[in-house]
C-alpha cells in the first residue's frame, strides 16, 4: 500500500492510494479515509461509514486531487464498496460520476429511488444530504465533488445522465488529468485557473454545451483533441475537422485552442504518427516494410514517408532501423569504456 500527499494550502491538496496489493486491503479503507481527511478535507465532502463487509475487504486503487473546493478522484475498484446504513448529514454539493467500467449505484433522496450509474455514462445532480451508494468489483470511474455556487442553479432538482464519450465529458476529463498531474505545483494563479476551468466544463455538462470561446478551455480542448487524435492515429479519416466534429467545435475554435498553446494540429498529428512508425522500426519481430509502414501510418508513399522521417529524425527509416539493429548487437555496448554508466 502506497500512499502520496502534497502540502495543503487550504485551496489544494492531492494524495494517492493502493490497497490493490496483497495484504493491503484490511488497512486500505484506513488509509484512504486518512488521506481523504488530511489532504481533501471533510469541509468538502464528508465520507461516509463503510459496511463490514467494505471495511474488510477495501481493494482500490486512486488518485483524488482538490482545488479549492473541488476534489476530483480517479478510482480502480478490484472489490466491492457499500457503505452503510446512512441517517442525516447535511451537505451542499454537486456530484459527477463518470463510469467507465463496471456500475455505480446511487441512493436518492427520501422516496426518490435508486439510480445506477453503468459502464459508459455520467451522471450529475446537486446533493443536499448523506446518501447510500454501492460500487460494484472491476469499477473504473471518475468522482467529482463541486461546489454549488455556479452549478445548482442550473440543476435544480434534475438529474443529468448522458454518454461518457460526450464531446463535453472528454475536455472535462482532459482537463482533469492536467490537474491531478499539475496541483501540486501550482502557484495561486494557477489553481485559481485550473478552478475556473473546471467550474466551466462542469456547467458545460449541466447545459450540454460549452462556451468555445472561453479562453481558460483552450488547455483542456487541446488535450482532449490529443487525446483523441492518439487513439485514431491509423485511421485515414483523421483530420482536424474530424477532431472538430468529435468535441463538437468548430475547425478554428479548434486551431485558435491549439495556437494558444504554440502548436497546430497537423503538425501534432505528423510528429505523433512518425513517433509511432520509429517504434515499429525497432520491433523485435514482425517489421513491415517502407511502403507497409507508410500506408498503416497514412503517408502518401514510401517516398512522402521516408523524406517526413528523415527531416524529423536526420535519417531515413532504414538507416534509423540498420544504426538500431547495429547498436542492440555490439558486444561492447555495456562494457566499461564503450559509453555505459560504468565509465562517466
Amino acid at each position: 500500500m502506497r500512499g502520496t500527499g502534497a502540502e495543503v494550502d487550504g485551496a489544494r491538496g492531492v494524495f494517492a492510494v493502493d490497497s490493490t496489493a496483497p495484504g493491503a486491503a484490511p488497512r486500505g479503507l484506513d488509509a484512504f479515509r486518512r488521506g481523504w481527511e488530511t489532504q481533501i478535507g471533510d469541509d468538502v465532502f464528508q465520507l461516509p461509514a463503510f459496511s463490514p463487509d467494505t471495511i474488510a475487504d477495501f481493494r482500490v486503487k486512486g488518485r483524488v486531487a482538490k482545488v479549492h473546493g473541488a476534489a476530483i478522484a480517479d478510482l480502480h475498484a478490484a472489490s466491492t464498496t457499500r457503505t452503510a446504513e446512512v441517517t442525516g448529514g447535511d451537505q451542499d454539493q454537486v456530484a459527477m460520476y463518470v463510469v467507465r467500467r463496471g456500475a455505480w449505484t446511487l441512493g436518492g433522496p427520501p422516496g426518490g429511488g435508486e439510480q445506477t450509474v453503468s459502464a459508459g455514462q455520467f451522471l450529475v445532480r446537486h446533493v443536499g444530504c448523506l446518501s447510500a451508494f454501492e460500487t460494484s468489483a472491476h469499477l473504473t470511474a471518475k468522482f467529482f465533488v463541486l461546489p454549488p455556487g455556479e452549478l445548482k442553479p442550473l440543476l435544480g432538482n434534475r438529474v443529468i445522465t448522458g454518454p461518457a464519450d460526450s464531446a463535453e465529458i472528454r475536455l472535462l476529463t482532459a482537463l482533469t488529468d492536467m490537474i491531478h498531474s499539475t496541483v501540486a505545483d501550482l502557484g495561486p494563479a494557477g489553481v485559481e485557473a485550473a478552478h475556473g476551468a473546471l467550474i466551466e466544463l462542469a456547467k458545460a455538462v449541466a447545459k450540454g454545451r460549452f462556451d468555445d470561446v472561453e479562453p481558460r478551455l483552450a488547455p483542456a480542448l487541446t488535450q482532449a483533441a490529443k487525446d483523441l487524435a492518439d487513439r485514431r492515429l491509423a485511421d485515414p479519416e483523421l483530420s482536424p475537422a474530424m477532431l472538430a466534429r468529435e468535441l463538437n467545435v468548430s475547425v478554428r475554435t479548434l486551431h485558435r485552442a491549439f495556437a494558444t498553446v504554440g502548436e497546430q494540429i497537423t503538425t501534432y498529428i505528423r510528429t505523433r504518427r512518425l513517433q509511432e512508425a520509429r517504434l515499429a522500426l525497432t520491433a523485435p519481430s514482425g517489421r513491415l516494410s517502407i511502403s507497409e509502414l507508410a500506408a498503416h501510418w497514412q503517408f502518401a508513399d514510401g517516398s512522402h514517408f521516408t523524406r517526413a522521417f528523415k527531416k524529423h529524425y536526420g535519417q531515413t527509416p532504414t538507416e534509423y532501423a540498420r544504426s538500431t539493429r547495429a547498436a542492440s548487437l555490439s558486444p561492447n555496448r555495456h562494457l566499461p569504456g564503450h559509453g555505459s554508466a560504468e565509465s562517466a
